[in-house]
């Protein structure tokens, strides 16, 4: 098991410490409810005592469709999730889809997050890394958990090693993603591992013009997930997910977010013992 942390904003993640959520909306739908989201994600989790980081999209440039909405873009997109930084005191994480949207996006963001698609480009991974800012990466649905050790390598080479690999289930099953939860230990022998519970359950294309899936599903594989050790926990929340612009058949009501993380506290702590 790896020695190395990553820090988003004051949260530590890694051995030794609590486990950790990264969790809101897929993709920035407006102000008033990235906002919104962001307060009452923060509220559950001071409740359960959960070290919290926020996560939206500026911009979905991995839809299905052409006429999925994508979010607000990145000038748009930073300028709110700054406002949630700076009002709500709480770090922040969003996706970057091309080198030049690094630099821009590390002056906001606390952590920057690398899409599975793109976790073996180099040019991408280097960018972030230059940064020196938090770097998480999705691992790819075509790898094989030992493979991202190159994808370390690439970002270590800038003298970053604030890094961390995100499970979110691969393709080879039928249909569906699958997890690989002894692949989660496997990663963490080289930097903490967060897994991604609600993208887990999707069913890549199972719409044709969009992605389906059983949101039913993602407690199981979080519970599942912090039994095998990751350090934390990644989870899409909204407060009305058959309306949510994105991922709206496997993002988990956020009425039901204290009951899943207090269970699974419960998990890590037995894990733990």
């Amino acid at each position: 098991m790896t020695n190395r942390t990553i820090q988003i904003g004051k949260n530590h993640i890694g051995p030794g410490h609590p486990l950790a959520l990264i969790a809101g909306p897929c993709v920035i739908e407006s102000r008033d409810h990235t906002l919104r989201m962001a307060d009452a994600i923060a509220r559950i989790c001071k409740q359960v005592e959960m070290p919290f980081a926020f996560k939206a999209s500026f911009d979905k440039a991995n839809r299905s469709s052409i006429n999925s909405y994508r979010g607000p873009g990145i000038e748009k997109g930073l300028a709110i999730l700054s406002e949630v930084k700076n009002e709500l005191n709480l770090p922040v994480v969003s996706d970057i889809h091309l080198p030049e949207q690094a630099a821009p996006a590390a002056a906001v963001l606390d952590c920057l997050q690398i899409p599975a698609f793109l976790c073996r480009q180099t040019d991408i991974l280097l960018a972030a890394g230059e940064t020196g800012r938090a770097v998480n990466v999705k691992k790819g649905q075509f790898m094989a958990p030992e493979q991202m050790k190159q994808v370390i390598d690439k970002i270590d080479a800038t003298g970053n090693r604030q890094i961390a690999l995100t499970d979110r289930g691969t393709f080879f099953g039928y249909g569906r993603l699958v997890n690989d939860m002894p692949g989660l230990a496997m990663m963490r022998e080289w930097a903490p591992v967060i897994f991604d519970a609600t993208h887990s359950c999707q069913f890549p294309g199972g719409g044709g013009t969009e992605t389906t899936g059983q949101r039913q599903f993602g407690p199981l594989l979080a519970r599942s997930a912090v039994a095998a050790g990751c350090d934390a926990l990644f989870l899409e929340v909204h407060d009305d997910p058959p309306n949510a612009l994105s991922d709206a058949s496997t993002v988990l009501p956020i009425e039901s977010l204290a009951d899943i993380l207090t269970t699974c506290k419960r998990v890590a702590e037995a894990v733990a013992e």
